[in-house]
Protein backbone atom coordinates (compact mmCIF):
# COMPACT_ATOMS: atom_id res chain seq x y z
CA UNK A 1 0.00 0.00 0.00
CA UNK A 2 1.51 3.50 -0.93
CA UNK A 3 0.37 7.07 -0.24
CA UNK A 4 1.46 10.21 -2.16
CA UNK A 5 3.22 13.01 -1.01
CA UNK A 6 2.96 15.89 -2.81
CA UNK A 7 6.06 18.56 -3.49
CA UNK A 8 7.97 16.22 -1.33
CA UNK A 9 11.34 15.45 -4.14
CA UNK A 10 13.83 18.07 -4.76
CA UNK A 11 12.00 19.70 -7.31
CA UNK A 12 8.28 19.76 -5.72
CA UNK A 13 7.68 16.17 -7.61
CA UNK A 14 5.45 13.88 -6.37
CA UNK A 15 7.09 11.37 -4.03
CA UNK A 16 4.98 7.82 -3.57
CA UNK A 17 6.03 6.21 -0.16
CA UNK A 18 5.64 2.58 1.00
CA UNK A 19 3.14 2.66 4.56
CA UNK A 20 3.53 -0.23 6.75
CA UNK A 21 6.43 -2.46 7.94
CA UNK A 22 8.79 -3.12 5.47
CA UNK A 23 7.46 -6.65 2.96
CA UNK A 24 10.22 -8.36 3.97
CA UNK A 25 9.19 -8.34 7.75
CA UNK A 26 7.52 -11.74 8.69
CA UNK A 27 3.78 -11.69 9.08
CA UNK A 28 3.23 -8.13 7.52
CA UNK A 29 0.11 -8.25 5.03
CA UNK A 30 2.29 -8.13 2.16
CA UNK A 31 2.99 -10.77 -0.16
CA UNK A 32 4.24 -11.21 -3.28
CA UNK A 33 1.47 -10.53 -5.84
CA UNK A 34 -0.90 -10.44 -3.43
CA UNK A 35 -4.01 -8.51 -4.98
CA UNK A 36 -4.17 -4.75 -4.55
CA UNK A 37 -7.36 -3.96 -5.94
CA UNK A 38 -10.02 -6.35 -7.31
CA UNK A 39 -11.45 -6.27 -10.74
CA UNK A 40 -14.75 -4.57 -11.50
CA UNK A 41 -16.64 -8.10 -11.37
CA UNK A 42 -15.06 -9.46 -8.39
CA UNK A 43 -15.77 -5.93 -6.57
CA UNK A 44 -19.27 -6.32 -7.72
CA UNK A 45 -19.97 -9.45 -6.24
CA UNK A 46 -18.30 -9.10 -3.06
CA UNK A 47 -20.41 -5.86 -2.62
CA UNK A 48 -23.64 -7.60 -3.13
CA UNK A 49 -22.25 -10.33 -0.39
CA UNK A 50 -20.80 -7.22 2.10
CA UNK A 51 -24.34 -5.72 1.83
CA UNK A 52 -25.72 -8.64 2.93
CA UNK A 53 -23.49 -9.45 5.98
CA UNK A 54 -23.53 -5.96 7.09
CA UNK A 55 -27.26 -5.43 6.79
CA UNK A 56 -27.46 -8.11 9.51
CA UNK A 57 -26.13 -5.82 12.01
CA UNK A 58 -27.36 -2.69 13.91
CA UNK A 59 -23.76 -1.05 13.26
CA UNK A 60 -22.25 -1.32 9.83
CA UNK A 61 -18.50 -1.70 11.38
CA UNK A 62 -19.78 -4.56 13.96
CA UNK A 63 -19.64 -6.94 10.24
CA UNK A 64 -16.12 -6.05 10.08
CA UNK A 65 -14.95 -9.93 11.21
CA UNK A 66 -17.82 -11.82 9.08
CA UNK A 67 -16.36 -8.81 6.21
CA UNK A 68 -12.85 -10.44 6.70
CA UNK A 69 -13.67 -14.03 6.22
CA UNK A 70 -15.41 -13.08 3.09
CA UNK A 71 -12.42 -11.26 1.49
CA UNK A 72 -10.28 -14.47 2.95
CA UNK A 73 -12.71 -16.59 1.32
CA UNK A 74 -12.03 -15.06 -2.29
CA UNK A 75 -8.10 -14.92 -2.09
CA UNK A 76 -7.35 -17.39 0.89
CA UNK A 77 -5.45 -15.14 3.32
CA UNK A 78 -6.20 -11.38 3.70
CA UNK A 79 -4.63 -8.93 1.02
CA UNK A 80 -3.87 -5.64 0.72
CA UNK A 81 -7.11 -5.34 -1.44
CA UNK A 82 -8.97 -7.38 0.96
CA UNK A 83 -8.16 -4.84 3.42
CA UNK A 84 -8.95 -1.81 1.30
CA UNK A 85 -12.32 -3.66 0.77
CA UNK A 86 -13.53 -4.00 4.31
CA UNK A 87 -12.24 -0.46 4.88
CA UNK A 88 -14.82 1.02 1.92
CA UNK A 89 -17.58 -0.97 2.59
CA UNK A 90 -17.50 -0.14 6.61
CA UNK A 91 -16.42 3.44 6.71
CA UNK A 92 -13.00 2.26 8.63
CA UNK A 93 -9.77 3.13 8.25
CA UNK A 94 -6.86 0.63 6.98
CA UNK A 95 -5.05 0.65 9.71
CA UNK A 96 -8.18 -0.31 11.65
CA UNK A 97 -9.51 -3.10 9.65
CA UNK A 98 -5.84 -4.46 9.73
CA UNK A 99 -5.22 -3.99 13.40
CA UNK A 100 -8.54 -6.63 13.85
CA UNK A 101 -7.15 -9.14 11.36
CA UNK A 102 -3.48 -9.19 12.87
CA UNK A 103 -5.40 -9.92 16.25
CA UNK A 104 -7.23 -13.08 15.16
CA UNK A 105 -4.98 -16.14 14.26
CA UNK A 106 -7.82 -17.14 12.04
CA UNK A 107 -7.05 -14.38 9.44
CA UNK A 108 -4.21 -15.62 7.48
CA UNK A 109 -1.68 -13.57 6.81
CA UNK A 110 -0.46 -15.25 3.15
CA UNK A 111 -1.45 -18.15 1.34
CA UNK A 112 -3.02 -20.62 2.42
CA UNK A 113 -4.05 -24.35 1.30
CA UNK A 114 -6.99 -26.32 0.60
CA UNK A 115 -7.11 -27.92 3.76
CA UNK A 116 -5.61 -26.19 6.83
CA UNK A 117 -4.02 -28.67 8.82
CA UNK A 118 -3.82 -27.51 12.46
CA UNK A 119 -2.24 -29.64 15.10
CA UNK A 120 -2.44 -28.81 18.63
CA UNK A 121 0.57 -28.53 20.72
CA UNK A 122 -0.79 -27.40 24.05
CA UNK A 123 -0.21 -28.98 27.09
CA UNK A 124 -2.27 -32.06 27.07
CA UNK A 125 -2.65 -33.04 23.26
CA UNK A 126 1.71 -32.15 23.68
CA UNK A 127 2.23 -35.30 26.08
CA UNK A 128 -0.59 -37.66 24.29
CA UNK A 129 1.72 -36.93 21.19
CA UNK A 130 1.22 -34.25 19.19
CA UNK A 131 4.62 -32.57 19.55
CA UNK A 132 5.69 -35.50 17.85
CA UNK A 133 2.71 -35.74 14.94
CA UNK A 134 3.40 -32.13 14.34
CA UNK A 135 7.01 -32.96 14.30
CA UNK A 136 6.32 -36.16 12.17
CA UNK A 137 3.94 -34.31 9.45
CA UNK A 138 6.78 -31.25 9.07
CA UNK A 139 8.60 -33.83 7.94
CA UNK A 140 6.52 -36.19 6.13
CA UNK A 141 5.23 -32.73 4.10
CA UNK A 142 8.62 -31.09 3.43
CA UNK A 143 7.13 -27.94 5.18
CA UNK A 144 7.59 -25.93 8.41
CA UNK A 145 5.06 -24.31 10.72
CA UNK A 146 2.92 -22.09 8.71
CA UNK A 147 3.88 -22.92 5.54
CA UNK A 148 2.17 -24.55 2.40
CA UNK A 149 3.12 -27.64 0.12
CA UNK A 150 4.36 -27.20 -2.89
CA UNK A 151 0.92 -28.30 -4.70
CA UNK A 152 -0.81 -26.21 -2.98
CA UNK A 153 -2.88 -28.40 -1.26
CA UNK A 154 -1.73 -28.46 2.58
CA UNK A 155 -0.89 -25.45 5.24
CA UNK A 156 0.69 -27.42 8.30
CA UNK A 157 0.47 -25.18 11.60
CA UNK A 158 0.89 -25.84 15.17
CA UNK A 159 -1.93 -24.59 17.55
CA UNK A 160 -2.35 -23.83 21.25
CA UNK A 161 -5.73 -25.49 22.29
CA UNK A 162 -8.75 -27.37 19.95
CA UNK A 163 -10.83 -27.49 22.96
CA UNK A 164 -11.36 -31.20 22.72
CA UNK A 165 -8.96 -32.03 25.44
CA UNK A 166 -11.05 -36.07 25.83
CA UNK A 167 -10.06 -36.33 22.61
CA UNK A 168 -6.28 -35.75 22.60
CA UNK A 169 -4.20 -35.69 20.41
CA UNK A 170 -6.04 -33.65 18.16
CA UNK A 171 -5.68 -32.40 14.82
CA UNK A 172 -7.83 -30.48 12.76
CA UNK A 173 -8.65 -29.53 9.05
CA UNK A 174 -10.32 -26.58 7.92
CA UNK A 175 -11.23 -26.27 11.55
CA UNK A 176 -12.96 -29.95 11.41
CA UNK A 177 -11.96 -32.34 14.27
CA UNK A 178 -9.60 -35.58 13.85
CA UNK A 179 -10.01 -36.75 17.24
CA UNK A 180 -7.27 -39.18 19.05
CA UNK A 181 -4.79 -39.26 16.35
CA UNK A 182 -1.37 -40.69 16.35
CA UNK A 183 1.81 -40.17 14.14
CA UNK A 184 0.65 -42.83 11.38
CA UNK A 185 -2.75 -41.63 11.54
CA UNK A 186 -1.87 -38.15 11.06
CA UNK A 187 0.05 -39.03 8.00
CA UNK A 188 -2.87 -40.67 6.19
CA UNK A 189 -4.64 -38.03 6.66
CA UNK A 190 -2.92 -35.45 4.92
CA UNK A 191 -2.40 -37.81 2.18
CA UNK A 192 -6.07 -38.81 2.25
CA UNK A 193 -5.90 -34.29 1.62
CA UNK A 194 -3.46 -33.84 -1.03
CA UNK A 195 -4.23 -36.89 -2.96
CA UNK A 196 -8.39 -35.80 -3.28
CA UNK A 197 -9.70 -38.34 -1.01
CA UNK A 198 -10.09 -36.75 2.48
CA UNK A 199 -10.98 -39.10 5.48
CA UNK A 200 -14.05 -38.09 7.09
CA UNK A 201 -13.64 -36.12 10.01
CA UNK A 202 -14.74 -37.25 13.11
CA UNK A 203 -17.44 -35.28 13.86
CA UNK A 204 -19.03 -32.64 10.91
CA UNK A 205 -18.59 -32.35 7.32
CA UNK A 206 -14.67 -31.40 5.57
CA UNK A 207 -14.82 -28.53 2.50
CA UNK A 208 -12.26 -26.57 1.23
CA UNK A 209 -10.43 -23.85 3.01
CA UNK A 210 -12.00 -20.90 0.56
CA UNK A 211 -15.45 -23.04 1.19
CA UNK A 212 -15.31 -22.93 5.23
CA UNK A 213 -14.77 -19.12 4.96
CA UNK A 214 -17.51 -18.31 3.25
CA UNK A 215 -19.61 -20.41 5.54
CA UNK A 216 -17.65 -18.22 8.54
CA UNK A 217 -18.47 -15.09 7.03
CA UNK A 218 -22.44 -16.05 7.46
CA UNK A 219 -23.70 -17.49 4.48
CA UNK A 220 -25.91 -20.94 4.47
CA UNK A 221 -23.77 -24.22 4.95
CA UNK A 222 -25.09 -26.23 2.44
CA UNK A 223 -23.64 -29.28 3.07
CA UNK A 224 -25.67 -32.15 5.26
CA UNK A 225 -26.16 -32.03 9.24
CA UNK A 226 -24.62 -34.61 10.56
CA UNK A 227 -24.49 -33.53 14.03
CA UNK A 228 -21.10 -32.11 15.98
CA UNK A 229 -21.23 -34.65 18.26
CA UNK A 230 -20.73 -34.24 22.05
CA UNK A 231 -18.46 -34.29 25.26
CA UNK A 232 -15.82 -37.20 25.01
CA UNK A 233 -15.50 -40.15 27.84
CA UNK A 234 -13.36 -38.66 29.84
CA UNK A 235 -15.21 -35.26 30.07
CA UNK A 236 -18.31 -37.58 31.83
CA UNK A 237 -16.39 -39.40 33.50
CA UNK A 238 -16.48 -37.17 36.46
CA UNK A 239 -20.77 -37.18 36.12
CA UNK A 240 -21.03 -40.66 35.98
CA UNK A 241 -18.89 -41.27 38.98
CA UNK A 242 -21.29 -39.02 40.74
CA UNK A 243 -24.36 -40.94 39.16
CA UNK A 244 -23.03 -44.17 40.18
CA UNK A 245 -22.80 -42.70 44.12
CA UNK A 246 -25.87 -41.21 43.81
CA UNK A 247 -24.03 -37.79 44.64
CA UNK A 248 -25.75 -34.28 43.96
CA UNK A 249 -25.27 -31.03 44.60
CA UNK A 250 -28.28 -30.27 46.94
CA UNK A 251 -30.73 -27.32 47.02
CA UNK A 252 -30.51 -23.70 47.82
CA UNK A 253 -31.96 -24.86 51.25
CA UNK A 254 -29.39 -27.11 51.89
CA UNK A 255 -26.64 -24.99 50.14
CA UNK A 256 -27.77 -21.72 52.46
CA UNK A 257 -27.30 -23.98 55.72
CA UNK A 258 -23.95 -25.24 54.91
CA UNK A 259 -22.91 -21.45 54.82
CA UNK A 260 -24.66 -20.60 57.51
CA UNK A 261 -23.02 -23.39 59.34
CA UNK A 262 -19.64 -22.43 58.18
CA UNK A 263 -19.76 -18.22 58.71
CA UNK A 264 -20.64 -19.97 62.33
CA UNK A 265 -18.00 -22.25 62.77
CA UNK A 266 -15.18 -19.76 60.93
CA UNK A 267 -13.39 -17.39 64.05
CA UNK A 268 -13.25 -13.57 63.02
CA UNK A 269 -9.69 -13.07 61.12
CA UNK A 270 -6.53 -12.88 64.04
CA UNK A 271 -8.54 -15.23 66.14
CA UNK A 272 -7.41 -18.53 67.25
CA UNK A 273 -9.80 -21.66 66.73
Amino acid sequence: MTAEVPGAGNNGERVFIRLGPPPEEPGQFVTDGAPQEYPADVQARLEVDAKEIIGKYPSPRSALLPLLHLVQSEDGYITPAGVEFCSAQLGLTGAEVAAVASFYTMYRRGPTGDYLVGVCTNTLCAVMGGDAIFDSLKEHLGVGNGETTGDGSVTLEHIECNAACDFAPVVMVNWEFYDNQTVESAKTLVDGLRSGNPPAPTRGNLCKFKETERILAGFPDQRPDEGQGGAGAPTLAGLEVAKEHNMRAGDNAERSDAEERHKTSTPPAGEAK
